[in-house]
């Protein structure tokens, strides 16, 4: 979707897609690989993004999104001999600032996150954000100037029971990609949606399930030959999981605990 979409690709390649999970990964792994004061640990990048145990389901965001594509073009050398010489061409979303402000108000956006969940909906909220900024020039001021105008826009919605906040951690450039924008940024958020996404999935389970397909094979299986049981444990699992995501987005979601055990 973000490659036909946003950066305009009809016909994406798989190299083209891991380029794209390239660099997220590398972007959330940045504060590991060049650590600071903060986030320097994985342990602490997610402890404070995870309220329950049970909604630890994150989504991802980045922005600017590009793409550079590298083949070889056979160009004729002195002798005459054709030699294999490397050029690319980049494909990018459309961005005209790349300020810290910019940045992290991209990164709450659709289009920029890596879910297909839809976090404008009502109801959704977001539980908490890590926002990980990457630039060699920027400065605490702007991060705290970019939060101060995002708060009193109220672009965000978060979750009525608990704190509403950004956190933000600086990170440095690599010194061996070149980049033309001076700021990216990369966001890691639990977002109540998730539930959307999750609930799509049981719908798509529900339906083979009624029709019986691709069972045959877990049926030879010795846990699977006298019942199913197994199945249906798993979908109540997950089931559960978009009850307490959508528990998450009322007032009363800090009682929804006693209620599950009281019942």
């Amino acid at each position: 979707r973000i490659a036909t979409d946003r950066l305009k690709i009809e016909n994406p390649t798989v190299d083209q897609l891991n380029s794209l999970v390239a660099t997220i990964m590398a972007a959330s792994t940045t504060t590991l690989r060049y650590p600071g004061y903060m986030n320097n640990d994985l342990i602490g990048l997610l402890a404070s993004l995870i309220p329950t145990p049970r909604c630890h389901f994150l989504m991802t965001g980045y922005t600017p999104l590009t793409i550079a594509d590298y083949y070889q073009n056979p160009i004729p050398t002195a002798d005459g001999s054709p030699g294999p010489t490397y050029q690319h061409t980049t494909h990018s979303a459309s961005v005209r600032k790349t300020t810290v402000l910019d940045v992290m108000r991209r990164l709450c956006q659709p289009d920029n996150i890596m879910v297909s969940a839809n976090t404008r909906n009502p109801s959704s909220c977001y539980i908490s954000i890590l926002n990980i900024i990457q630039g060699n020039d920027v400065e605490p001021t702007q991060i705290h100037k970019a939060l101060q105008r995002m708060r009193e826009r109220q672009t965000i919605k978060f979750i009525p029971w608990g704190p509403a906040s950004i956190q933000v951690a600086l990170a440095r450039k690599s010194p061996f990609l070149a980049s033309t924008n001076k700021v990216s940024g990369f966001m890691l958020a639990n977002h109540t949606s998730m539930a959307e996404l999750f609930d799509r999935l049981l719908g798509q389970y529900d339906k083979i399930r009624r029709r019986n397909a691709f069972l045959d094979n877990y049926r030879r299986e010795p846990m699977f030959q006298d019942n199913l049981d197994e199945f249906d444990s798993a979908r109540e699992t997950v089931q559960c999981l978009v009850d307490e995501y959508r528990a998450c987005e009322r007032k009363d979601y800090v009682d929804y605990g006693g209620e599950v055990l009281e019942e």
